[in-house]
């Protein structure tokens, strides 16, 4: 399940019921819970199904371990409970869209499109987007971001607005920097198994330039989305993160290379990518 990791799923769901509480007040607190462990849920699946297909594709075997990349390293200790894992894989990802059925029966056929895209991407991040570049570097964002954000906003709102929009941005450009960076160590682990991300394709040092962009982008979706008032004043604080921001860019780029030095990068991406959105809820409640 990769327990530590999952922190991302209730940052990105409190962003959502930010955006909902902003607009419209008091909002279901049951609607909220059911949410977090549908999202859990499905963060749960993905990281099950991973697990397994890095496992059985012979990737755990190849990959340089590092804290925030190269799996957990369990099954090939326990390969033993290989089945387990695809077990939990399988049961989590019924929850979630059983989760999405009931919101679907409660909110209507609008909430669909976002139930169908985020079920596809935990079924087919490991074992299919991860051939496509482009693909494989937006579906985490899409994920966590533009469908986790939106889709909270959506079940506890009934609509889809402008503010969930700009502030699933942020989660959006942040978790894909994530998967993005967390990448480059086992570049070639990965292509030795068929896959083709982004720093298989174009190399990791054009990857840093497109993480720092992707850097960028998060702050300015939330400069924009206050400019033309989606999103309260108050939001700007989730911009103080640039101050860790900027040397982690830096950084990416000067180590892209250097595995035993972008580590320290890879943890204060993991730092930026949890705390912004965070910060931008909290403005949210702050309005």
């Amino acid at each position: 399940m990769r327990i530590s990791f999952l922190i991302l799923t209730p940052a990105c769901v409190l962003l959502g019921y930010g955006t909902a509480a902003w607009r419209c007040g008091q909002v279901s607190v049951f609607y909220f819970v059911l949410t977090l462990i549908g999202a859990i849920s499905a963060h749960v699946s993905v990281n099950a199904f991973n697990e397994y297909f890095d496992f059985t594709s012979g990737l755990d075997f190849r990959t340089e371990r590092t804290p925030f990349s190269g799996g957990s390293g369990t099954l090939p200790q326990k390969p033993d409970v290989a089945s387990y894992v695809l077990i939990t894989a399988i049961v989590t990802f019924v929850i979630a869209g059983l989760i999405g059925l009931y919101f679907l029966y409660v909110r209507g056929l609008l909430l669909l499109p976002i139930g169908v895209l985020g079920l596809l991407i935990v079924l087919t991040y490991t074992s299919w987007l991860t051939g496509n570049p482009l693909l494989c570097l937006i579906a985490p964002g899409l994920g966590f971001g533009t469908l986790m954000v939106m889709g909270t906003d959506f079940v506890l709102t009934g609509q889809y607005s402008w503010t969930a929009l700009f502030a699933s941005l942020v989660p959006f450009f942040l978790v894909s920097d994530l998967l993005l960076l967390n990448q480059f160590p086992d570049v070639e682990a990965d292509q030795g198994i068929g896959r083709r991300h982004l720093p298989i394709v174009v190399g990791r040092k054009i990857s840093s330039i497109v993480y720092g962009a992707f850097l960028l982008l998060a702050y300015l979706s939330i400069i924009s989305g206050v400019y033309l008032e989606y999103l309260p004043t108050a939001t700007l604080i989730g911009s103080a993160t640039v101050l860790v921001a900027v040397p982690a860019s830096v950084g990416a780029f000067r180590y892209s290379h250097d595995v035993k030095n972008l580590v320290r990068c890879m943890g204060l991406n993991v730092m930026i990518t949890i705390l912004t959105p965070v910060l931008v809820a909290i403005g949210l409640f702050i309005g």
